[in-house]
């Protein structure tokens, strides 16, 4: 009789372990997938970063206007500069919102990250369009066509 009193005993502390192992199990888990949606989170605030700074520095160029000075340089040069030094390190940017097991998704927030860079250097390269800094003429090339040297000259005009 008391055998089978410490066994009941000894059963109903296993079935209570087994159920506290399994909800500690499962608080576990719930709270690395709450760590995992959190870091997706903050690469994706990462990742929309650039949009803010599209908005601000196009209002800087704006108000730098379009004639060439330090100033205008200055913002012009920056965000042409800035979005090309950010697309070379995101996976730096990246790097501390990663999972060594693989859990979290980067490749939306960085897709993102790099296409809003790209519209902000589009912006850049724009407004040094507008600033005519960059070649977009004929006559911006002028300085490599070659003249080719008359050989013989003639007064005679050609048929």
């Amino acid at each position: 009789m008391e055998r089978q009193c410490a066994a009941s005993s000894n059963r109903s502390n296993n079935n209570n372990t087994a159920a506290a192992d399994s909800a500690l199990a499962a608080k576990d888990k719930k709270q690395q997938l709450a760590i995992v949606a959190k870091k997706q989170a903050n690469a994706m605030a990462m990742a929309t970063s650039p949009g803010k700074s599209i908005m601000m520095n196009g209002f800087m160029m704006y108000m730098s206007g379009s004639s060439l000075n330090m100033w205008s340089l200055n913002v012009t040069g920056m965000s042409i500069l800035t979005p090309i030094k950010s697309i070379l390190g995101m996976n730096f940017a990246f790097k501390k919102f990663e999972d060594p097991d693989g859990k979290v998704d980067m490749q939306m927030a960085k897709v993102l990250f790099a296409l809003l860079n790209l519209i902000w250097l589009g912006v850049g390269l724009y407004k040094m369009s507008k600033m005519r800094l960059l070649p977009t003429t004929s006559a911006d090339w002028s300085g490599s066509i070659y003249w080719k040297e008359m050989v013989e000259v003639s007064s005679i005009p050609p048929l």
